[in-house]
């Protein structure tokens, strides 16, 4: 038999082998959808919903767009990463809290001890009920915060420093809410 006949075989046979195999692996992987989601998020059995209820702001010195902010923040971070439903109350999971910080003071000096940083920190407290797994609830407070230098005008960079601090305090809730690392 020739070789090109030999090669020509060969791939027929493994072609037969191919197509059932690429079909099997589609289904486990399709099948693997019970609670996992590839951002890490691992949702309890049943939980379909997620709450989150508008965290009013508590703090001494307040930021008027912070509470609704925060709270968008959460529910888009949960939507677009889980295969949870936002829904206005009473979710499987639900998020609830207030703002409790929000403070800027100096966090570095220069060479001739003028203010050379100064530091926003933002402070929430976060009340997670797990209707499915009350094992899971916590309470608990999460604090995030940026340097920027104190030549700058504050109004200037606090919106831009607000926005990066809510995206991390969101990641902490969402990380100590569904990802079990």
């Amino acid at each position: 038999m020739s070789n090109a006949l030999m090669k020509i075989r060969a791939i027929t046979k493994a072609r037969q082998y191919i197509l059932p195999l690429m079909c099997a692996i589609s289904f486990a992987i399709a099948g693997c959808t019970g609670g996992y989601s590839f951002t890490g998020a691992s949702i309890p059995p049943g939980a379909k919903t997620i709450s989150v209820e508008t965290f009013p702001n508590y703090a001494a010195t307040v930021n008027p767009q912070l509470s609704q902010r925060l709270t968008d923040e959460l529910e888009g971070m949960f939507a677009s990463q889980t295969s949870l439903v936002v829904e206005k109350h009473n979710g499987d999971l639900q998020i609830s809290g207030e703002i409790t910080g929000y403070d800027t003071r100096a966090s570095a000096l220069s060479s001739s001890d003028e203010v050379s940083m100064n530091r926003l920190t933002i402070t929430i407290r976060v009340h997670f009920v797990n209707t499915k797994d009350s094992e899971a609830d916590f309470e608990q407070q999460f604090s995030r915060y940026r340097d920027y230098s104190a030549s700058q005008d504050f109004s200037a960079v606090e919106e831009a420093l607000v926005s990066e601090i809510v995206q991390e305090l969101c990641e902490d809730v969402f990380n100590k809410a569904v990802v079990n690392w």
